[in-house]
């Protein structure tokens, strides 16, 4: 039986074939630090793994789904990250390619803000219940990065590449009712509902024909698969170099002293 007493930053419920899998750094957003990348590193491959579970639930505790990346963090490391450069970050291809291969349906209920890596979690469920009230966004421009970690992998496929684009380029928020009318989540309900209709569903499949709903989900997957062979590297070197930048640099210490960053002055 698997244990998972040994994650910090994540808790798993299990109740008759159903695994609740809550971000648990409410104080933070569930912003993704270094004790929550660790549990990444084998989270999803213990669900997967786990012959009690045939359906998992996804969320966040508190009033976000997950903030994405800790930008404090950053900040602090951003002075360093030229004389260091190549830096090791944690592969996010690793992640991704975990919740890909999870063999049981993973259903994202997205309670609050979905934010960067947060948001490219969310969308690499397989069903999104979004509160008509979160935002999802990929703000890595916003802070001076390539949208590195997978946004550029899972939003065109949804969208549409020039709707993926814009939203990649300006870093803008979408709340949502809105999400789900552009068919970026499945979708959008008032919060209270979110937890509720994600059990449902959950339960449903949980029920269901095990085999037929694994291989269904495990074909269709080959498709995302082959787009994140394609797009995945070359994102995420490019993300690694902007780490480097000055308007990286610029962008975490405004975010810090919250305040505008100026980019224009640094072309």
């Amino acid at each position: 039986m698997t244990d998972y007493n040994k994650y910090k930053a994540v808790l798993i419920e299990k109740d008759n074939g159903v695994a609740t899998v809550t971000l648990n750094r409410p104080d933070s957003l569930n912003a993704v630090n270094d004790e929550m990348g660790a549990d990444f590193d084998t989270l999803f491959r213990d669900l997967s793994g786990d012959e009690e579970i045939d359906a998992i639930i996804l969320t966040g505790a508190g009033r976000a789904f997950c903030a994405g990346g800790d930008v404090k963090g950053m900040d602090a490391r951003s002075a360093d990250a030229a004389r260091d450069f190549p830096m090791n970050p944690r592969d996010p291809g690793q992640l991704l390619n975990d919740i890909l291969d999870v063999q049981q349906p993973i259903i994202a209920a997205i309670n609050g803000d979905a934010i960067g890596l947060g948001a490219t979690i969310a969308l690499f469920c397989d069903i999104q219940i979004a509160s008509e009230t979160a935002r999802l966004a990929d703000t890595h421009v916003r802070i001076g990065v390539v949208a590195g970690d997978g946004g550029a992998v899972i939003w065109p496929p949804l969208i549409g590449s020039n709707r993926a684009k814009e939203f990649l380029m300006r870093g803008n928020l979408i709340k949502g009712a809105e999400a789900a009318r552009l068919g970026l989540v499945n979708y959008a309900l008032p919060a209270a509902e979110v937890m509720p209709k994600a059990r449902e569903i959950a339960r449903e499949l949980a029920d269901g024909p095990r085999w037929a709903i694994r291989w269904t989900k495990q074909s269709i997957n080959k498709l995302i698969r082959k787009q994140l062979h394609q797009v995945l590297d070359a994102s995420a070197a490019l993300e690694a170099v902007t780490f480097t930048t000055p308007q990286h640099r610029e962008a975490t210490r405004a975010f810090v002293e919250k305040r505008r960053p100026n980019f224009r002055a640094l072309k």
